[in-house]
Order: C-alpha cells, then structure tokens, then sequence
C-alpha cells in the first residue's frame, strides 16, 4: 500500500470520513481513491485532499512526517529596501525612484500572497 493511500486514510479517519465522502466532496469518481493503493494520482488531485485537509503535498507523498504547513515568509519594509538598495538595473546602474517602487510594488505583492 502507498504512503499517499495510507495518509489519506488516516486523515479521514481522524476526520470521521468515508473515502467516499471525500471522493464526492472534491468531485472525484467513485472509487478513485482506492486505485492509488498502486497507482499514482495526478499532481492536481493530491493538492485538492492537502487543501482539503489543510495539510501539505510533502506530508501525503511521505516526504516530511510534519502534516502543518509552514508558516509563511514575512518580509518587512526592511527587507524590502536591502533588497531595492542591493539591486541594479540591467546597465549595471543604480535603479530610479520609479523602477524602485515599480520593483517594491511587486516584492510586496510576492510576498504578500505567499
């Protein structure tokens, strides 16, 4: 049997599931699931159960015995402006103020939804 069938359930197990209330609740075929004793799914599904079970891809695949997810990387203002005053544009020359905040506009964002 497959680390990834093995985890799955347990998790629903531990989340009073049946595998087939989970296959119905992603909007899996019935029985799917139990194919991935031997088979391996694809990537997309295995994202759709850690969602689910608010989890990681690492800990269902057996890559990591941690199920949490990692906290998110936090950027401060900071970071941000070592960033900015470490960096050049393509000539080789110090960025202006627009390409600085173009830059740290996007930064932000990055960071933001990671």
């Amino acid at each position: 049997m497959s680390v990834l069938y093995s985890r799955i359930t347990d998790l629903t197990a531990l989340k009073k599931m049946s595998l087939a209330e989970l296959e119905r609740k992603l909007g899996f075929s019935n029985g799917i699931i139990s194919t991935w004793k031997k088979s391996n799914p694809s990537i997309d599904k295995v994202e759709k159960v850690a969602n689910l079970f608010d989890t990681t891809t690492d800990y269902l695949l057996g890559r990591t015995d941690d199920p949490s997810i990692p906290d998110k990387p936090t950027v401060t203002e900071a970071d941000l402006d070592e960033m900015l005053d470490n960096a050049r544009s393509f000539d080789g020359k110090p960025m202006d103020d627009h390409d600085r905040a173009l830059i740290r506009a996007y930064l932000k964002g990055l960071y933001d939804n990671k």
